[in-house]
């Protein structure tokens, strides 16, 4: 298995502005909510990006082929996929989006540990084992936390669930004959094989709509156009190139640009353990890339 390379100055800008991307997106799933069902709101943007990722690929000229051997697990990422949105959607829709955005961002510590196991050249250091700690203290005072009203214990729980299956769909990326696959290819099968799913589940939580306007409707295009299309694509150009640990890590900035965001878009009130929290995590990805 080929050994990546670290972060370099291009890489770090590139998962910075990636990083703040989906910190703005946790606010957009919680603001397009109050128009959508939750699981209805992920199935819909998994369908739309179905149409937004073969028109890239036919303008691009690139060929809808992956090796045969990777289509069995293509269709399980897309099944993990379909696992992890589920858990993500109803947790904003229980819980704040800084809450969320806290714990579903401890998924480096997740691949981190799973990646000192079994991808090459990703052994925990001292160093990086220490910011692990950090960031998985953050993430636990974040679930102890319980003087925020808007908190829901069962939506922090679902936040994490859902950090572990992108922490899963990684290690198919990187382990199975997935890897051969291109990352337009790797992406493409998994919104194909969530959506049906999505959409087949999304009558099981309840009303699909809720009071829909044309802000909602907006707030979904942007998911399905310029988060889960055209961001994810370059995040798993980036995993190919470098080190899965190293690109994990700088999801630990989103939450910090989440609690933000949430602050200043949705009133989020942000008790003093949040910012704690949000320190222990800035702490960890500082160390987790220290070389």
């Amino acid at each position: 298995m080929e050994e990546k390379r670290a972060i370099d100055p291009a890489g770090a800008a590139a998962l910075t502005g990636f990083a703040l991307l989906l910190a703005f997106n946790q606010v957009v799933i919680k603001l397009t909510g109050g128009g959508f069902a939750p699981v209805f709101q992920a199935g819909l943007r998994s369908a739309g990006a179905i149409l937004v990722l073969l028109i890239w690929m036919r303008a691009r000229g690139l060929p809808m082929t992956v090796p045969r051997a990777a289509i069995p697990w293509g269709i399980l990422s897309g099944l993990v996929f379909a696992f992890e949105f589920t858990c993500l959607y109803i947790s904003l829709d229980l819980t704040t989006v800084a809450r969320a955005s806290i714990i579903f961002y401890s998924m480096p510590v997740w691949l981190g540990l799973a990646a000192h196991l079994w991808l090459p050249g990703e052994r925990i250091t001292g160093l990086r084992a220490l910011g692990m700690a950090l960031a998985m203290g953050g993430v636990a005072l974040a679930l102890a936390d319980r003087s925020n009203g808007a908190a829901s214990l069962a939506g922090d729980l679902l936040a994490l669930t859902a950090a572990l299956g992108w922490a899963g769909i990684i290690l198919l990326m990187r382990l199975t004959p997935l890897s051969r696959a291109s990352p337009v290819m790797q992406l493409f099968f998994q919104v194909l094989v969530s959506a049906p799913v999505l959409l087949a589940l999304a009558p099981l939580f309840g009303p699909l709509t809720r009071d829909l306007t044309a802000l909602h409707m907006a707030g979904l295009a942007f998911q399905t156009i310029c988060v889960v299309s055209l961001g994810f694509l370059l995040w798993f150009h980036l995993m190919s190139i470098y080190r899965a640990s190293g690109v994990a890590s700088f999801s630990f900035l989103s939450p910090v640009f989440a609690v933000v965001l949430g602050w200043a878009i949705l009133g989020e009130r942000i008790g003093p353990p949040v910012w704690i929290a949000l320190a222990l995590v800035a702490a960890g990805i500082v160390l987790i890339n220290r070389k």
